[in-house]
């Protein structure tokens, strides 16, 4: 089955964790899972910010392959669920402070690891398994990944720039917005990819009616 990127970026920007899976130094052989918090940059690419002292962390340096594991929220049987299986190389780098802030902005808690032990990895995707519901699955390469479309990040610092302050926005890419609302994160998702242009002309039709 041909799988829409679209499909996975919103699960990814709809989902606030995942289970991050890693090969054990302490158990060499056997996988070790865990639950990170999620964001993606403007590549959706999967954002990690890890203590140093963590297994997972240990275990990425020795080595960087792993996989994150997504699904979708409020479903009461998984199986009903959109889910995702997101396998590359998860290696450590340092973000540009548009970026530090885009983290922040959708994990806010974390601003207290900066001034700990605490470094950003970024997972270089080369495949993805994605499962819509039973009988709707497939796998996405690297090339159909790499090759979505892309809001720079400082297209999005202008786009956020517009906003009214009363809508609390996290962020903007081609595919959709997220914001919160009543305490919870949302997503409006578009119809199809737009550009930056685009969704600056009409931002305001697309933003939630309240924040």
């Amino acid at each position: 089955m041909q799988i829409p990127p679209a499909s996975v970026i919103h699960l990814l920007h709809e989902a606030s964790h995942a289970i991050l899976s890693t090969h054990s130094t302490q158990l060499p052989g056997y996988p070790y899972g865990t639950a990170v918090p999620l964001v993606v940059d403007e590549a959706q690419r999967p954002l990690l910010l890890i203590s140093a002292l963590a297994e997972h962390t240990k275990n990425l340096l020795a080595d960087p392959r792993a996989s994150l594991a997504v699904i979708e929220a409020g479903q009461a049987n998984v199986q009903d669920a959109a889910r995702a299986t997101l396998v590359g190389r998860i290696e450590p780098f340092q973000p540009r402070p548009e970026l530090v802030q885009r983290y922040l902005r959708y994990q806010p808690d974390a601003e207290q690891f900066l001034q700990l032990d605490f470094q950003f990895f970024r997972m270089q995707v080369e495949r993805i398994r994605y499962i819509g519901g039973i009988g709707r699955m497939g796998w996405l390469d690297a090339g159909s990944w790499l090759t979505t479309d892309v809001l720079s990040e400082d297209e999005e610092t202008r786009l956020l720039a517009l906003a009214p302050p009363s809508v609390h926005l996290l962020g903007i890419d081609p595919f959709g917005i997220d914001y919160i609302t009543g305490g919870t994160r949302q997503r409006q998702r578009f119809e199809s990819a737009l550009p930056a242009d685009e969704i600056g002309k009409c931002l305001q039709r697309l933003l939630p009616t309240q924040g």
